[in-house]
């Protein structure tokens, strides 16, 4: 008869044993614990939110204070499944998401009908950027576009979203993406050609 073998027991490692005692005094309201929480989670989300949101970098404080806000408030759910870095991040992009989805649904298309769109054109937004002064050109274009085109454009490109996942978010049609992403090309064409 074969004997069991015993049962290991493992300790769990320093990371987690801090995040969970860290978690626990923030949800005891110790300010020293909400403050080390505040900035380790700034210095995880900061770099991710300006990246998504280039070129309006003027919308990252207020959408870091919002993060900060509904990772505060969702703490008492955190189960410890992913570590505290994965899951604040997490939160993170739905923000996002939600903001680029909110402002897309927001914009209403004009009722006129579609400029002439060289779709033969691929946007430089599809090519590798290889130099720093082609990616200083890339922001500076897309900072000058209204803000529903340079979120659309950023969301195709970057985010690599379809324009069914767009329609999905947005609660717009596909086609409806379809031209707000035509629109957004030739705008974006037509500022980069007058650069």
């Amino acid at each position: 008869m074969v004997s069991p073998s015993p049962i290991e027991f493992r300790e769990p490692d320093s990371a987690t044993n801090t995040e969970t005692r860290l978690i626990s005094d923030v949800l005891a309201k110790d300010r020293k614990a909400t403050a080390e929480f505040v900035s380790r989670c700034t210095d995880w989300i900061y770099p991710f939110v300006r990246r998504r949101l280039v070129p309006r970098t003027e919308l990252v404080e207020d959408l870091m204070q919002e993060i900060l806000l509904a990772a505060w408030q969702a703490l008492p759910g955190f189960r410890a499944e992913a570590d505290l870095r994965s899951w604040v991040l997490g939160i993170a992009r739905h923000k996002l998401e939600d903001y680029y989805r909110k402002r897309i649904r927001e914009y209403e298309l004009a009722e006129e009908s579609d400029p002439e769109v060289d779709l033969a054109v691929m946007p430089i937004l599809e090519q590798q950027i290889d130099s720093a002064a082609q990616q200083e050109q890339v922001q500076k274009t897309l900072s000058a576009l209204p803000e529903p085109y340079a979120l659309v454009l950023l969301w195709r490109y970057r985010d690599e979203k379809s324009a069914r996942e767009m329609a999905e978010l947005t609660g717009k049609t596909e086609k409806a993406i379809e031209r707000l992403l035509a629109r957004a090309r030739e705008n974006f064409r037509r500022r980069w050609k007058n650069a």
